[in-house]
């Protein structure tokens, strides 16, 4: 993605943040020539939309590919979540942690096909069931502001909704976007409706607003769906010369990057129709931008810019983009002379910075020693400018955000690389990289965000930013840019990663929960991690009335920077002890405390992600027996499951290919993890061994997969994952709180070793169970009903089946989310089910 200029003025910067695109973490990317020529041609083009959706993955990539690249349209996408509710094929992280990694999925998406990405503050709790359920939990005022916020930063002339504010859509947050966005349209123009945005932004009445209809199960179809209306056709799967890809193939390489929900794609190189249908604002015909005047005559005075344009395009050479430099200079200045608090007069300038950039090959960078600092301590950085063309560049200054500048005004020599070493010394006001959205507790379905101006920002600002002036032609520009750190890998070559800001002291526990069966003392470990060197104190562990630790506090010391120390306490409850929290608390020599943990994310597809949540670890006092004691796991899409069952008592074996060749006798039981039938290819070698070993005896349970057929290994497939048949549905029961109503009471299920009542499901969080059962054999008995308000029961959540000497059940029950956090009656009954065979 092209880099952004920031101009200096507080009003001018914060402008800027409405306006750009996001700057990339990594180096600037190279531009070829058919993108310059893209892009030139893009600054005749004054017209913007906003697509508004749910979900990181929501978005129809070949539409914004189209709207972005080929109507050259300023493009902004507005997912109304991150994501958090969702599965995660790639590895353990649920709640915010798996938003984390879609947001960055979502902005990668985007550095591949173009458009600029937006927030609102809601957040993803769950499939739900209606538009009513998702505005309700979110708060509809809170989320609605949000969209009108970015209505009228963003300035769209065109709103466009992926899904329509009803039932069709097949989610409740699918359906609630597009009523936000709909009732966002209409009252975004009325200074009355929110007016402590207007601080910051101005009222603005989009156009039209428009549905991108689609007829489910038929996204690649070309069928015309029947909808009353005047339904617009545009082709959208066009091939682009300048680019060597069609749209399709661009959309199918961003959808792809969303790769935590499993959405690889093949490409599409065919014809593509996509259908809009008006829903509100001025009557359309064939275009969606029909009567909206995109040319320069626009603006005041903007007529004389376009023949500019059109010069500088007709002069292009591939082979020597750099004669265009000082046209691009002239074109600049006139574009400045023009209403700069204008939203397109500021956004025109920036593209045509960007150009300048594009057009000379100009390459800089600055890169810090470390990937972190702590507040006030000195950094070393490497600032490396390469300038790569014969046009005269001269460089006149590098300056940092923390205040620092150095003034060069050197002249850069074609193929000539400059590189400053400088130091510099990071406030001791500087924040810590948390996240802005995750700052706070989640409060009511909504992150709480208090900075109106970073509502909408798919991630924090730069920890530290250097800005570049250059002169070209006696004409400043100033270009901003994260500072990174850099690293070689053997393998990968150059690994970027975002700076952070970092406490001086963190602490990770060695569980998320400690459950208690009895009032006997368990180990609690305690990482500490040195965020500067020479970091020494105290750590105490607060615990609730009715709990005790061992001893009351311990002295650390910590000499380098990354070292790490390992802390023991024993952590003990007395009968009366309720559940709640172990809180660690660091004190260094200065006094200072400090209370985070550090949890660092990282996958290759993103870049590395660092938060600090709390130090803190859950102590559940339970009411439970447990009777298998040796169990072996298939993992399967990432769970936390296993760690719950160690602090059950049960020791685990994690079985792949290896440990499924051997005898398997000696397990108590053999779980399978969430998904682990889609997601491991060799499993279904395995298939026939595993309901041998519960013929023989054995017990099985296989937690949720999702529908659409298991996997394949060697052309053996896993005909059906049970002994006898049975089908996976989308059934689910997406309120927490839903009534179990106990089909069998007297099922050993429900009985031994734990007594389970209508207590063991309060405090379920998110859910009750997905994919449930449906269409099984007479051979499997179900355990349980339940339903959502207003829908018929569903009695597939756990199915049961007496095979051989053995035990089989099949669960979509979300045990993968209950244990990790900690509900009481999750572990009575999950015990419960691997204990049936003792």
């Amino acid at each position: 993605m092209r880099p952004v200029v920031y101009l200096i003025t507080l009003y001018a910067a914060f402008a800027a943040a409405i306006t750009s695109a996001q700057v990339p973490y990594g180096p600037i990317k190279p531009s070829p020539p058919g993108e310059i020529l893209s892009n030139l041609k893009k600054l005749n083009v004054l017209g913007s939309v906003l697509y508004v959706a749910a979900h990181p993955d929501d978005e129809n990539t070949l539409f914004l590919a189209y709207l972005s690249k080929e109507r050259l349209l300023r493009t902004g996408y507005l997912s109304l979540t991150r994501g958090d509710g969702g599965q995660n094929l790639i590895g353990a992280e649920q709640g915010e942690n798996i938003g984390i990694i879609r947001t960055q999925e979502l902005l990668a998406a985007r550095r591949i096909d173009g458009p600029d990405q937006f927030f609102s503050r809601a957040y993803d709790f769950g499939f739900s069931k209606s538009t009513d359920e998702a505005v309700r939990t979110w708060g509809q005022d809170k989320v609605l502001a949000d969209v009108v916020w970015m209505i009228r930063k963003y300035q769209p002339d065109v709103i466009i909704t992926r899904f329509p504010p009803d039932a069709r859509a097949g989610h409740g947050h699918h359906s609630a976007s597009g009523f936000l966005a709909e009732e966002a349209f209409k009252i975004s123009g009325n200074p009355a409706r929110f007016p402590e945005q207007l601080a910051f932004v101005k009222p603005w009445q989009a156009k039209r607003i428009l549905w991108n209809v689609f007829i489910p199960g038929q996204f690649l179809s070309n069928r015309k769906p029947d909808e009353a209306g005047n339904l617009i056709g545009l082709e959208t799967g066009l091939y682009n010369p300048l680019l060597g890809k069609s749209y399709g193939e661009i959309a199918a390489e961003s959808r792809s990057q969303h790769k935590s929900q499993g959405f690889g794609v093949p490409a599409s190189r065919g014809a593509k129709v996509d259908y809009l249908l008006l829903k509100n604002g001025d009557p359309v015909q064939n275009d969606p931008f029909e009567g909206i005047d995109m040319s320069w005559k626009r603006l005041p005075g903007g007529e004389a810019i376009q023949p500019q344009v059109d010069q500088l395009i007709s002069s292009f050479s591939a082979d020597q983009p750099a004669r265009l430099v000082s046209g691009l200079v002239r074109l600049y200045g006139a574009i400045s002379r023009l209403d700069t608090t204008n939203l397109y007069v500021r956004t025109k300038r920036e593209e045509v910075q960007t150009l300048i950039q594009q057009c000379l090959g100009l390459w800089f960078e600055t890169n810090p020693a470390s990937y972190a600092a702590t507040p006030g301590e000195t950094i070393k950085l490497t600032t490396t400018v390469v300038g790569r063309s014969d046009s005269p560049v001269r460089l006149v200054k590098v300056q940092y955000s923390t205040g620092k500048d150095s003034t060069l005004n050197v002249l850069l020599k074609p193929n000539d690389q400059l590189t400053l070493p400088t130091t510099l010394t990071i406030p001791k006001t500087q924040k810590i990289s948390q996240p802005y959205w995750l700052e706070k507790p989640i409060e009511k379905g909504v992150f709480q965000v208090d900075n109106q101006a970073l509502i909408g920002l798919p991630e924090n600002p730069a920890a530290l930013s250097a800005t570049y002036t250059i002169e070209i032609d006696g004409q400043r520009f100033a270009y901003r840019r994260p500072v990174v750190y850099k690293s070689t890998d053997p393998v990968e070559g150059e690994v970027y990663r975002p700076f952070i800001i970092q406490p001086d002291v963190t602490a990770n526990l060695s569980e998320r929960v400690f459950t208690f069966a009895d009032t006997k003392a368990k180990t609690a470990d305690v990482i500490l991690k040195a965020g500067r060197a020479n970091v020494s104190g105290t750590l105490r562990l607060n615990v609730p009335a009715g709990w005790r630790v061992e001893p009351a506090s311990l002295p650390f010391s910590l000499a380098n920077t990354g070292d790490e120390q390992r802390l023991t306490f024993t952590v003990s409850p007395a009968a009366t002890a309720q559940n709640g929290l172990l809180r660690a608390t660091m004190t260094t020599g200065d006094g200072s405390t400090f209370t985070t943990g550090l949890r660092t994310i990282a996958y290759k597809h993103i870049p590395t992600q660092t938060l600090f949540p709390p130090a803190e670890a859950k102590l559940v006092k339970l009411d439970v027996n447990v009777l298998a004691r040796n169990i072996g796991y298939i993992v399967g899409a990432g769970d936390e499951v296993p760690a719950a069952l160690q602090q059950m008592g049960c020791r685990v074996t994690q079985l792949g290919p290896a440990e499924l060749s051997r005898d398997l006798s000696g397990y108590d039981a053999i779980i399978a993890g969430v998904r682990a039938y889609n997601t491991n290819d060799w499993l279904g070698i395995y298939q026939k061994k595993l309901m041998d070993y519960v013929s023989n005896g054995g017990t099985m349970i296989v937690q949720y997969v999702t529908p659409g057929g298991f996997v394949n290994n060697g052309g053996i497939k896993v005909a059906q994952l049970g002994p006898y048949p049975f089908t996976i549905g989308r059934d689910r029961v997406t309120e927490e709180d839903a009534p179990m109503t106990f089909l069998n009471p007297k099922h050993p299920l429900l009985n031994t070793p734990n007594k389970i009542t209508d207590a063991d499901f309060t405090g379920w969080v998110q859910e009750r169970g997905i994919y449930f059962a449906q269409d099984w054999d007479k051979a499997y008995e179900p355990i349980f009903s339940a339903h959502d308000q207003n829908e018929a029961d569903k009695k597939g959540s756990l199915i049961y089946a007496r095979y051989g000497k053995g035990h089989y059940m099949y669960t979509g029950l979300v045990f993968f989310r209950e244990l990790p956090a900690g509900v009481p009656g999750a572990y009575r009954l999950f015990a419960n089910l691997i204990s049936v065979g003792k």
